[in-house]
């Protein structure tokens, strides 16, 4: 019976490196991958194959996105549809952004080389610009123009939510600084629900980005990227914009 489960577990893992190109047409394709294929393998055998990784303790996995050269998923491993799920505001709720920020390293074996971290980028999409019906933060590079806009203005960026003076791949963000080498207990999720009323009652409609940033007097943080998704109706919403999958600023000198 072990060997007749593991080998499906082995076909399906094959089935899915073989579809992801086409996973967009299948909005649950990314849970049941996770759900149906890595937590069961590593439940049987110890392997979280076809995922990087699952961590059954802290409920998450990490998928590679071949599509990609160097992104990777986090996904939880309990059903959450998106940046919508009310379970994400709980006051117990775990911090995905933090674990997202771990599973960096994951993204960096795909980058074959240790990247700073102001080169990396968090985004979920909104409920309008995303293709899964299933919770899961981008990981990768942040588009070149965007770090150097974020580095240009970086003077700008305080601890309070406020609208930037400039725009980001022709959309304006609401900005917020979080100081400390790792988000901990600083939830993007909670603090953009706490900071924004707007946002609060209506989170579907909100796209979330997390860059890595080193603030002046070699201070460590990240800068928090919110925009809301409507202008036109049910248009944008898509953090993801603001990440690079060719990864081109680890390309440029310097």
């Amino acid at each position: 019976m072990f060997g007749v489960r593991a080998s499906a577990l082995a076909i399906g893992a094959a089935v899915w490196l073989a579809a992801q190109p086409a996973v967009a047409a299948h909005p649950n394709a990314l849970w049941r991958v996770v759900h149906d294929l890595c937590v069961t393998d590593m439940k049987i055998r110890g392997r979280p194959a076809p995922c990087m990784a699952v961590d059954r303790a802290r409920g998450f996995a990490v998928v590679r996105d071949l599509r990609s050269a160097t992104q990777v998923l986090l996904v939880p491993t309990a059903r959450l549809r998106g940046i919508e799920s009310p379970q994400l505001l709980a006051a117990a709720s775990p911090n995905y952004w933090q674990d997202a920020w771990e599973a960096r390293r994951l993204f960096e074996k795909r980058a074959g080389r240790a990247v700073p971290r102001d080169v990396v980028g968090m985004a979920i999409n909104s409920v309008y610009g995303r293709s899964q019906s299933q919770l899961h933060i981008h990981i990768d590079c942040i588009r070149p123009d965007v770090r150097a806009a974020l580095a240009a203005h970086q003077a700008e960026i305080g601890h309070r939510w406020a609208t930037a003076s400039f725009d980001l791949v022709g959309e304006r963000y609401r900005l917020l600084r979080v100081d400390g080498a790792d988000l901990g207990a600083s939830d993007p999720f909670k603090l953009l629900a706490a900071g924004d009323a707007g946002a609060r009652a209506d989170m579907g409609a909100e796209t979330l980005v997390v860059v890595g940033e080193t603030f002046a007097g070699d201070e460590p943080g990240f800068v928090l990227l919110s925009a809301r998704a409507g202008v036109p109706a049910n248009a944008g919403g898509a953090g993801e914009a603001l990440l690079d999958h060719r990864c081109d600023v680890l390309k440029a000198p310097g």
